[in-house]
């Protein structure tokens, strides 16, 4: 496990793509934390994680409440919630709706129907134009759920900074 302050030029760099999440742009502070296949990003209080080369936001942390709520979203039917929560990918007979747009490969929250709580960040597999509530096959890839790899690391980041 590898832990230490960014530079700078890393910060703001880090701090640009997270902006595209809807993170502010100005990263004053940043650390990293790299174990095993695992890259968390520490930027001003929020958490994100690098995984399949994608910037994500960490479900667990409280400060990233803004930006989760900003990218689009599935909801699924209480029958997928334990599924998905557990890491299985999103498959389309489970979405009751969809929330904002968003392209094939694309960012998108798993939420639950009943009380609309974040389960999963995923990468769309088909945009939001073309995916049909109920449809057949798998409509998104789960990249980050409660428990985790990422969850995991993201507790220990957060005991190197307190």
């Amino acid at each position: 496990m590898k832990f230490h302050r960014l530079s700078k030029s890393d910060a703001r760099r880090v701090g640009e793509r997270a902006a595209a999440l809807g993170a502010p742009a100005n990263v004053r502070s940043a650390a990293v934390l790299e174990d095993e296949d695992v890259r968390l990003y520490w930027l001003d209080g929020l958490v994100f994680a690098e995984a399949g080369g994608m910037l994500l936001p960490v479900l667990n942390e409280p400060a990233n409440d803004a930006v989760i709520a900003n990218l689009p979203s599935l909801v699924v039917d209480m029958g997928a919630v334990a599924k998905i929560a557990g890491g299985a990918d999103v498959m389309g007979p489970g979405v009751v709706e969809v929330r904002g747009e968003f392209g094939e490969g694309g960012l998108v929250v798993v939420r639950d129907e009943r009380h609309g709580k974040a389960l999963a960040v995923c990468r769309a597999l088909v945009g939001s134009v073309s995916l049909q509530p109920r449809s057949r096959g798998k409509v998104a890839e789960n990249l980050h759920h409660p428990g985790d790899r990422i969850w995991r690391a993201a507790e220990r980041l957060r005991e190197l900074l307190t």
